[in-house]
């Protein structure tokens, strides 16, 4: 069973046969988004079934000439309307089976950014027909299955200002050391030894989530899994239309880059507020804009 199915609504479902009822009734009321060529009589597919205004369940498989759908894999999607980045982005094939991962050099994280992506049928459609597949952006969304809300650092306007300042300097800089410029690379040098210094004379008397305003690392063995830590910039529910059961979508800015996140209400511990915070470990998907 997939595990991120409770993120989007699907919490009561623990046991595998009651995982496969739901997706035959999903089936029945799905609306094919995408096919490949017919290859020897039968086609390869996608199906989606929408739970919730912009979110839902992806089916992909094999329509056979007598119109039975046998799927091969599944998972729960959430839309982002925002673009998140429009960073150089690659992408690469999964081993198992022909679903792909986005890589984006996205400096303002300062790692390497691979997320699930969520429109691999459009890129194999692409392909197949011929067309551009040059990504132009990516829309993020983490999906999580536990979180929490942190309550806001306390700073003046100025401070923010100069944050964002301080974050844009990075970022520039950030991009001239991958292109070979040995002066930014010694400033970042010497910038990580001062922010290291700091944070080890504030840890003694603060907390350490008052230092650390937002975060966003890998977390775990996968490598499209995330920890993150990020102001909630706009806060939105919708209900599954099945279970009835509450989802947040959360619109978070994390290091000066901008995406949503998506979490089960009884998943989330405290009340989220425009300027608070979410915590949480998030796996990324993504749709990525041709």
């Amino acid at each position: 069973m997939h595990k991120f199915m409770r993120t989007v609504g699907f919490s009561m479902y623990q046991k595998k046969q009651d995982m496969a009822k739901l997706l035959k009734r999903l089936a029945k009321e799905a609306e094919m988004t995408g096919r490949l060529a017919e290859q020897e009589g039968s086609r390869f597919c996608e199906l989606r079934t929408e739970v919730a205004p912009g979110m839902g369940v992806a089916m992909i498989g094999e329509m056979s000439p007598k119109g039975t759908f046998s799927r091969e894999y599944y998972f729960p999607y959430v839309k982002n309307p925002d673009v998140s980045s429009e960073a150089e982005c690659s992408i690469q094939r999964h081993t198992e089976r022909e679903t792909y991962a986005g890589l984006l050099d996205e400096y303002r994280v300062g790692i390497s950014l691979i997320f699930y992506m969520e429109n691999s049928m459009e890129y194999r459609m692409r392909r197949s027909a011929r067309q551009p597949v040059q990504p132009k952006g990516a829309a993020l969304t983490g999906l999580a299955v536990q979180g929490k809300v942190l309550l806001p650092v306390n700073k003046t306007e100025k401070q923010a200002e100069d944050s964002r300042q301080a974050a844009k300097k990075r970022s520039s800089l950030l991009e001239a050391a991958k292109h070979g410029d040995e002066d930014a690379i010694e400033t970042l040098t010497i910038e990580d030894i001062d922010l290291y210094s700091m944070v080890s004379r504030r840890i003694a008397h603060e907390d350490v989530y008052s230092i650390i305003e937002t975060c966003f690392m890998p977390c775990g063995i996968e490598c499209d899994q995330y920890s993150v830590i990020g102001e909630i910039t706009e806060i939105s529910t919708s209900a599954n239309r099945i279970t009835k059961e509450d989802i947040y979508n959360l619109k978070l800015d994390c290091n000066d880059m901008v995406f949503h996140v998506a979490i089960n209400k009884q998943d989330l511990l405290g009340e989220p507020r425009i300027g608070r915070r979410f915590k949480g470990q998030v796996w990324m998907q993504g749709t990525v804009l041709f």
